[in-house]
Formats: structure tokens, sequence, C-alpha cells
């Protein structure tokens, strides 16, 4: 009767609701059974015992797309070793469609080489075909990224849209989402999405609405201005009755990090008032970020052309290192993860370059930025402990890595990758389940599973229950471990026996098999 019987295990089943006993029957790609099933046979069978069952994990937050290893490695092991049998990309504001001019393809160059990318589809619907074309692992969904469509108006000027403009950018995201986009993500901490209106994400915002889609924000301060980003972002929900899910949310910096208990509370007043918002986090005080972002913003305005100009010119370049000595930025914390530079730059310390080059720490930000064309991505460890848990606590969160899929054998290129990418979710689970018990089981796996499968139409995922897609995880709750760290970030997590994605086995007795039957979900 079935193809797959998983028996013996305890079942959390991502609803919130206690955990029980029970079998899984899977047919074909669905849950066809739940309940006592010992007497039942299959062609496979999984003896779950001393393991809990739940959903695959959702991760809204990945960019595998923006760092190209949806193609480079479409097995993308580092996330299926964590659980995650989902993944949306489009995030912060750059998705790879529609590309409708040249300028387009750009909002992604702060991650990628996009000099060495190949391109064969313009629009949502071709690129979500070429995407079922390449059989990844995991299922993939995206969002439209709001620079992706920017870009194509205003090129590297800085300035707001017009109303013809909004009129049409608006339009263009109801047919991405038409076409399978589950919403519109915005990166407003970047240079071209910087001198964006409220009045063009109002704008926007209906439009999403009108079509039941989501608006997610990376927000256009997490330092001294995240209150009032929290509240700009509120704000739109409001004028349009949107829902919004903000993206990492986070206080950056020792001199912010009481910042975060205004945020939250906002966030939860907002929700008592009928206002559809949650966030995400990831369980780690490093950020992974872009480094112009940390320069004083009129000096990245029009583009890196103009910034790379500016960093070069004399007086210029006097400016902008005063003014970042004045800020809240501590700049010797900042280590480089990957650049166009030599690899032998990876881990290595902006404090370290500026000591061993006998030069100011603000000198050796500016002048690896020269040197690398503005393309350097780094990790700084400037967020609290203390903050992480009360954003896991928080009824609004979701948990996601805000990294990209990779294997152990991308550490041979020398770039640093950020340890979420491979221990996200099983850090959650061991750390702050586990450990310090902060979260119930079943809470942790709510805030991975049915609660996102839910804010993003997802549907059919993320809760174990008959006719639903058999994306299923099977682990042992007492050696569940995140191995990765800062230091040595490809490992891959400990714990995870069996992965199910569309009914198939991707991960087998704690070992990766080569399947890839994941899915394109489309709103």
């Amino acid at each position: 009767m079935y193809d797959i019987l998983i028996k013996n295990g305890t079942l959390i089943d991502g609803s919130g609701e206690p955990m029980y006993r029970a079998d899984i029957g899977i047919k074909d790609d669905r849950i066809v059974k739940i309940g006592k099933l010992q007497n039942e046979k299959a062609d496979i069978e999984i003896d779950a015992s001393e393991r809990l069952i739940c959903p695959g994990f959702i991760d809204v937050n990945n960019h595998s797309d923006a760092y190209w290893q949806i193609f480079s490695n479409p097995q993308l092991e580092s996330l299926l070793y964590q659980g995650i049998t989902t993944i949306i990309g489009g995030n912060c504001g750059a998705s790879l469609a529609p590309l409708l001019g040249a300028k387009a393809i750009e909002s992604l160059q702060k991650w990628s080489n996009i000099n060495k990318t190949s391109l064969n589809w313009l629009t949502m619907k071709e690129f979500l075909k070429e995407i079922e074309k390449r059989k990844l692992a995991l299922n993939f969904a995206t969002f439209v990224g709001h620079a992706t469509l920017r870009r194509m108006i205003v090129g590297d000027d800085m300035r707001g849209l017009k109303l013809d403009e909004i009129d049409f950018l608006s339009k263009k995201v109801a047919i991405a989402i038409k076409e399978g986009s589950l919403g519109m993500s915005s990166g407003l901490v970047y240079t071209h999405a910087r001198s964006t209106s409220e009045e063009e994400l109002i704008a926007i915002a209906k439009t999403i609405k009108k079509y039941d889609g989501v608006y997610v924000t990376h927000m256009r301060n997490e330092r001294h201005g995240l209150v009032e980003s929290v509240e700009e972002s509120l704000e739109i929900a409001r004028k349009t009755n949107v829902k919004l899910h903000i993206s990492h949310l986070k206080a950056v910096g020792e001199k912010n990090w009481g910042l975060m208990d205004t945020a939250l509370d906002m966030i939860s007043h907002a929700r008592e008032n009928g206002i559809d918002v949650t966030f995400d986090v990831y369980p780690y005080t490093n950020v992974g970020s872009v480094l112009y972002t940390l320069l004083p913003f009129w000096a990245t305005d029009g583009g890196k052309k103009m910034m790379i100009a500016r960093l070069k010119d004399p007086i210029l370049r006097e400016r902008i290192t005063n003014e970042m000595r004045e800020s809240d930025v501590d700049y010797s914390k900042i280590e480089i993860a990957s650049s166009l530079l030599n690899k032998t730059l990876s881990r290595r310390k902006i404090s370290e370059i500026a000591f061993s080059q006998e030069k100011s720490i603000e000198d050796a930000v500016i002048d690896t930025l020269i040197a690398s064309d503005g393309r350097i991505i780094i990790s700084m460890d400037v967020l609290s402990d203390e903050n992480i848990e009360k954003a896991l606590i928080h009824p609004a969160a979701i948990v996601s890595t805000n990294g990209s899929g990779y294997d152990d054998v991308h550490g041979k290129t020398g770039e640093v990758v950020h340890p979420r990418s491979f221990g996200t979710f099983t850090k959650v689970l061991s750390k702050y389940v586990l450990g310090k018990r902060i979260l119930r089981w079943e809470e942790a796996i709510s805030k991975m599973t049915s609660i996102p499968a839910k804010k993003f139409g997802i549907e059919k995922r993320g809760t174990i229950k008959e006719g639903y897609y058999a994306d299923v995880v099977v682990f042992n709750r007492d050696e569940i471990s995140d191995m990765a760290t800062i230091e040595n970030p490809y490992q891959y997590s400990r714990g995870i026996d069996f992965v199910l994605i569309n009914g198939k086995i991707v991960l087998q007795e704690g070992a990766c098999n080569g399947n890839r039957p994941g899915e394109v979900i489309r709103r």
C-alpha cells in the first residue's frame, strides 16, 4: 500500500500541538496515512525508534540564488544536513528574475561575480521553468526583488521614482507574482534603494496586497536607526494591510543592543492591532554583510564607480575617514570573508591588515575596497546573545539561515562562509531547545515549518498531515548538533538521520544520497 513507512517514532506535526507517537505512510509524493501502522508493509521501512519526526524545515531567507549555488551546487548539502527541505530566494531586494534590462542583474553584484554568470531567461515564468529543468535537491520558491526591478528604471541614478515609474514598477511586481513569486523583497540599506520613498513602497505594497503576496524588507537601518526603520515598515503595513515580514531582525553594535526591546515591543503592539507582521532570526552573534554598507551613505551614492572615485579623491577620502571615526561602527571587528582579491585575505581582520601595513583601520577599509573594486563580503561579531534569545521566543519569530547552500569541498576555494549556512536550524534545536530550554520542541519546530508555510502561502507543506507533501525529517533529539563554527564553518550538522522531500529520500542514515527531487513552489 505504501512506498515508505516511518515507524515507531514520536511525531511533532508542526502545528505547535504536543508531540505524540505515530507512524507515517507515504505514497508517491504525499503523506497518505498517520496512525498505528505497525502491521503495514512498504517498499522502504524506516525505523524511527527513539527518534523525532517532523515536517521539513522551510528557510524563508536564503541566498543560494544570489550566490549562484543553485546552479553550481544544486545538491545544497549544507542545508539538507540541517533538515531544510524548502528555500525561498529573491531576498534583500535582489532576485534572478525578471531581468527587463541590462542593469537589472547588477543588483546581485555585491554577492556574486556577475561577469561569470550565464542567463537564458528574462521573465519570472521563464526563470522558474529553468529551475525546474535544473532539478534541485530542495524545493525552491522566490520573491521578486525590488532593486532588480528598480535598477531597470533608474540605472545608477540616486533618485525617487516618478508617478508613472511607480505605476510601471507596480505592474511588473504584479506580473511577477502572477507568474509565481511569493511577493516582493526590498533591500533598503543598499545604495540603489536608499532613495526609495514611502510613497513608492506604499504603492507597491498595495499591489502585493491585491495578489495576496508578502512584502519582505531588509530595513534601512539595523543600527542606531533600528526603531525608525521598524516603524517605517509597520507604517507601510498599516496603510496597505499588506502582509509584512522583516528580514533578519537585529540590533547591530553594542551601543544599539538596547533598541531591540523597543523593536520587539513595537512588533507585538502591531500584531495586537491586527497587522500581520513576522520576522526571521538566525542564532549567531556574527553578521555577514557587504563592506561598502558601513561607509557614510553619501560616499556610495551613484553606485560602485562613483564610490570608488570618491574613495580615490584625497579631499573626499579625508571626509569619509573622519565620518567613519565618528560613527557607531567598530571597524576593528571586521573580518574579510571573500573578495575579488587574493584568497589569502580571507579570514584576515581589517585591524591585522592595518597593523601590517602601518595605516589606520579606516584607511585599510578604504584601500581594500578600492583594490577589490568595491566587492568585499565581511563578518563582524556585533550582535547580542541575549537579543537573539529574545527574538527567538517572540511569537512573530521565524528561524532562517540568511545563508546559502554549500558542500564541504567549497572550503578549498578559500572563501570563508558564515556558519549559519551549515548550522542554523540544528543550532536552534541543540542550543535553545535541548540546552537552554527557552523553547519547547513543538514551539521551535513550528517556527521552522507551519508558521512560515502559512505566512508565505506555501500550500500543503510545513505540517505532517494526510494529503500533504511528504517533506519529512527524522532526527535524534539527543544527538542533534551544529558543528560549524566561525573558525571552521565547513562542517555538516549531525543528528539528522533521514530527510524526505516530495516522498523521496535525500538524506539516508545521516548521509546525502544524491537524489534531487525538489520542486518549484509558485504562489
